[in-house]
């Protein structure tokens, strides 16, 4: 018998809209889901970009009117995977249209705008999801489910670092360096997935930023003459003209959770010798995590309750099929998994709640990624005013 099927609409054809549309090509192939996506119409605004990524990944339309798009009545799912200073309007339009609404990270470019998504999202009839992909790697949900069952103890400290090196001065004024359009530099775009990697860990909440330092270190770049073709910085090139960068390249905060442990976050895109080093680790009393995703196969493991001669950190490789999450669905034990995997992983997860089935490990909507965004404003106003920030003032 034939499975029910959710048609979709991909907003945005670049970096993200190439993820996405991966995930959407393998899901199904790999994970028995309660509902099949189909790839209905991708929307973008250039024309001949859009009809050449259309054939390219297999969607059956393309659109440059965003609005008729998500509101066709053929559409369940809008996957909004544009920049973040317009992820407000497209996800609230698209949850007034009825639709489920899936958001790239962070929530918005603005805390205003969060909120308001987090207030449609409450309202609507739609569920929401955001692409905190992180979470679905397999080694990251197994120190989820290893703090849950209580391997870890009490939690002392949280130590994440999210270290890139891409963002050199030759790198030109693509929109991540311009507050107007990305709300933040490295702050938004990899602290925020190491905030919720740390929520998601230790299932506890931020309360207080106690300090933060921002820093900009490239105060101008060349002005793009030729656009991203879909990475980070995607092969843009720039011209003579120099324009103002007003994000912040780095961003150092500390910080503490309700339950006591104290905690230290840093992102940089100007780590040089770190291409994608997203790392945490996570120390209690009965024991302690290490994840590092440049090493994503791996969960290090310390056990604190075995006798002293014992101890020592155990390297596990998360891929065996029967007890690690989501390596079931792949290749035999050690037979690796990349980056691509997590979106598919994520989505599969999606289209489970969809299908009023449970995730395998939870998934953020638009009220756990509000939470995500007040600390990273708590972090801004801390590094702004020099103080400390309790979340309680970020409502």
């Amino acid at each position: 018998m034939a499975k029910p099927t959710i048609n979709v609409c991909l907003l945005g054809s670049k970096f993200m809209g190439r993820t996405h549309s991966n995930a959407y090509l393998k899901v199904a192939k790999f994970f028995d889901l309660p509902v099949n996506p189909v790839m209905h119409t991708v929307a973008g605004r250039n024309r001949a970009e859009l009809d050449e990524f259309k054939e390219r990944w297999g969607w059956h339309h393309a659109s440059t009117d965003w609005k008729q798009a998500i509101s066709d009545p053929a559409i369940g799912l809008v996957d909004v995977g544009t920049p973040n200073n317009v992820h407000a309007e497209h996800s609230i339009a698209a949850l007034e249209a009825g639709k489920h609404v899936a958001c790239e990270k962070p929530l918005a470019a603005s805390l205003s705008d969060a909120r308001q998504m987090r207030d449609a999202a409450r309202k609507a009839k739609g569920k929401t999801f955001v692409w905190y992909v992180y979470r679905r790697c397999p080694a990251v949900a197994l120190a989820h489910l290893f703090a849950k069952e209580g391997k870890l103890g009490r939690i002392y400290h949280v130590r994440a670092a999210y270290l890139q090196d891409w963002a050199g001065p030759d790198v030109p004024l693509i929109w991540r360096f311009q507050k107007g359009v990305s709300g933040s530099g490295s702050h938004g775009d990899l602290g925020a997935h190491i905030i919720d990697m740390a929520r998601f860990i230790t299932g506890d909440e931020i309360t207080e930023v106690i300090g933060s330092v921002a820093e900009t270190f490239i105060k101008e770049r060349r002005i793009v003459e030729s656009g991203s073709k879909g990475g980070i910085a995607g092969g843009a090139s720039g011209g003579g003209a120099m324009g103002k960068s007003d994000v912040d390249d780095a961003v150092l905060f500390l910080a503490r959770f309700s339950k006591g442990a104290i905690a230290s976050f840093e992102s940089t895109r100007l780590a040089t010798g770190n291409q994608n080093r997203n790392e945490i680790e996570i120390n209690g009393d009965k024991g302690a995590i290490r994840f590092n995703f440049e090493d994503m196969n791996y969960l290090e493991f310390y056990d604190a309750t075995l006798p002293r001669r014992q101890q020592g950190w155990t390297k596990i490789m998360a891929t065996h099929g029967g007890d690690h999450p989501y390596a079931a669905n792949w290749w035999p034990d050690a037979h690796i998994i990349g980056y691509e995997h997590g979106f598919i992983n994520e989505l599969a997860d999606m289209l489970a709640v969809i299908g009023g089935k449970a995730p395998v490990v939870p998934l953020p909507d638009f009220e756990d990624a509000y939470k995500t965004q007040q600390v990273l404003e708590a972090a801004t106003i801390s590094a702004e005013q020099r103080r400390p920030v309790r979340l309680e003032e970020i409502k």
